[in-house]
């Protein structure tokens, strides 16, 4: 069996719709680790990208053992920790507004490969001092692309 992984994730934009970037790097060293960034997204679609990117590098649903994600943003924890992602897919991928989710094409492969692995979700104050968090915020914030 695997040995369990804590990897940590996080998103950063430069204006909010703007560009931005993502990161993601395993505890404890920063290693393996990833980035990327786009030209026109917003702060919340990098936080996305941060985690689906980790958990497919990572290899969740074939050889990885039990994931934790560590994240800054309320919006993926409070997601997966209560379940809002099931009364999405119940209601057709429709908020409580009956309006369509925001990042319904990151929400819905992020969903799937989560349930398809042994992912579990912790909140990290954000700017805290963490040193695994404030490296990811640095790998989001230099993958930002020059605009």
């Amino acid at each position: 069996m695997n040995e369990p992984i804590e990897v940590f994730t996080d998103g950063a934009c430069s204006g909010n719709p703007g560009p931005g970037g993502w990161g993601w790097a395993v505890a404890p060293e920063g290693e393996p680790c990833g980035s990327g960034g786009e030209l026109h997204t917003t702060n919340q679609r990098m936080e996305l990208m941060a985690v689906l990117e980790a958990l497919r590098s990572l290899g969740v649903g074939s050889e990885a053992g039990p994931i934790t994600v560590v994240s800054d943003s309320t919006y993926v924890v409070n997601c997966f920790r209560d379940g809002w992602w099931v009364k999405w897919q119940r209601n057709g991928w429709k908020n409580s507004k009956k309006e369509p989710v925001a990042n319904v094409d990151i929400w819905q492969p992020l969903v799937e490969i989560v349930r398809s692995g042994d992912v579990s979700f912790r909140w990290v104050k954000g700017h805290s001092g963490d040193p695994m968090n404030d490296l990811v915020d640095a790998l989001a914030v230099e993958a930002i692309p020059a605009s």
